[in-house]
């Protein structure tokens, strides 16, 4: 049985790359846990017929350039199966990766957490990139992939250099799997288990496949979260401080405060500087895009429905699942969860359990919005705008009152406003609810209002009955179901 889990996409554009008559080079990035390594371990086991990984050292105090180099000489070996080398420097290590790539073979050479590898020797960059123009790059049946979760180093020093203009075949920053995706981690017990269950797991995960594959398909939902985020052996009760930790990036520490500050709601940039009280000026800005492309904030930028237009300041959203999930409930007690207090206790009897997974649940959807495109019944119309709409003024000189809408998916003449509800009972008072959102959303001329729903819970029957809602989306529909 194939127990490789999505990515389809990706594995049939690698594959591309080997009807090139040249070698290629590739960089992935993306967050700790989402899988880089392993689409490569795939794609090489699927297409390749040699595999060679190098992994940077985790950074540690007082780690020095020739710590990676003697790392990088035992990886060599170990995958090599040659005897262990003594390396000088980097061009030294790369005259020897080269000197073990057979011409006959396709091969893959996966340079792993590359900014850990390179971030102790400012010349390294420029001697990689002599390495392929004098080395790799000769060699027609080579895939070089830079690979690495501290995506503003590679970018920084690799895809945005001069010296790598034109170079990289491909830039992949790896998103999380797709709802229909994920619940393959389940196996076949997904067809007995309840969509509540798969999505409350979700609504901590994410589609991070590395948590995931701590999923025990054969304990209920609250079972699988008590154990993975609240005794102090779980992999999400530690894994936090292990992404964030200050010696794998000097700037984790203000990136951990912006998730803090954004765990109280969408903040824009200046807001962010203010609540943080640091300067609104370029350093922010490249955490801000670092976070982005690590998937765990999101910019959301959405077309303004009364304008038509980009809207003119954008708001950034704690997207990552996992993320808000320890932040709002985990970190608060970080202490009682060290002490093994929930040792014995279910999670469902938390306070304020419910209403947390409704926010949580919330979110997933929006991360998954484009799933949710085929059951609008859009037909041709081209999808303009996904993003949260969020107009907080406050309704004086008879302006319309603020307004919140989960999901406002626009095309040039519709405007989708999503209602994600998690409850156990939705009953007639939802279309009310929707009702007054539609009644203070600015839109222009000629634009038409849809309501659509997308829950999990029991619908009574005279929400679908009386037509309100133009679309009625369980959210097991999204999971495939």
């Amino acid at each position: 049985m194939d127990k490789f889990i999505g990515r389809r996409d990706f594995l049939d554009d690698l594959e591309s790359l080997w009807r090139k008559r040249t070698s290629s080079i590739v960089a992935c990035r993306g967050r700790r846990r989402i899988g880089k390594s392993t689409l490569f371990r795939e794609f090489s086991r699927r297409t390749a017929e040699r595999y060679i990984e190098i992994e940077g050292l985790a950074p540690e105090k007082n780690m020095t350039d020739q710590d990676q180099l003697e790392g990088f000489a035992a990886s060599l070996a170990r995958e090599t199966q040659t005897p262990l080398l003594t390396l000088k420097n980097w061009t030294d290590a790369f005259f020897w990766l080269d000197h073990y790539i057979d011409d006959t073979k396709r091969t893959v050479v996966v340079l792993d957490e590359i900014s850990w590898m390179g971030g102790y020797n400012p010349l390294f960059p420029s001697m990689l990139r002599k390495a392929w123009e004098r080395y790799f790059h000769r060699h027609d049946k080579l895939i070089l992939v830079i690979c690495g979760s501290v995506s503003a180093w590679i970018k920084e020093n690799l895809l945005d250099s001069t010296g790598f203009a034109g170079r990289f075949s491909r830039d992949y920053v790896l998103p999380e799997l797709s709802l229909n995706e994920c619940v393959q981690f389940w196996g076949d017990a997904a067809n007995r288990i309840s969509s509540r269950e798969i999505l409350d797991v979700l609504s901590v995960t994410g589609g991070v496949p590395r948590y995931l594959e701590e999923v025990d398909p054969g304990l209920d939902a609250a079972e699988n979260i008590r154990r993975m985020c609240f005794m102090k052996s779980g992999q999400l009760f530690q894994d936090f401080d292990s992404i964030f930790n200050p010696l794998f990036s000097p700037e984790n520490e203000v990136r951990k405060s912006i998730l803090g500050a954004l765990g109280t709601g969408p903040l824009t940039g200046d807001e962010i500087s203010r609540r943080l009280g640091i300067p609104r000026n370029g350093h922010l800005s490249a955490n801000l895009r670092a976070l982005c492309e690590g998937g765990f904030i999101a910019d959301d930028v959405g077309i303004n429905p009364q304008t038509g237009k980009l809207a003119r300041v954008s708001k950034y959203r704690l997207k990552d699942n996992y993320t808000r999930f320890y932040l709002k409930y985990m970190a608060p007690h970080k202490h009682e969860i060290a002490l093994g207090t929930y040792r014995y206790q279910s999670v469902e009897n938390l306070p304020e359990w419910q209403a947390v997974m409704g926010l949580q649940f919330e979110n997933l959807i929006v991360n998954n919005a484009m799933s949710l495109i085929p059951h609008l019944h859009i037909g041709g119309a081209i999808v303009e705008s996904v993003a949260p709409y969020r107009n907080m003024r406050n309704g004086a000189s008879g302006k319309k009152a603020g307004c919140q809408v989960d999901l406002l998916i626009q095309t040039a003449r519709t405007a989708y406003v999503v209602e994600i509800k998690r409850q156990k009972e939705i009953g007639p008072e939802i279309e009310d609810e929707v009702r007054r959102k539609i009644a203070c959303l600015p839109l222009r001329s000629g634009v038409t209002p849809r309501p659509v729903l997308v829950y999990d819970g029991r619908l009574a029957p005279s929400v679908e009955g009386t037509g309100f809602f133009d679309a009625i989306v369980p959210a097991r529909k999204l999971l495939g179901f």
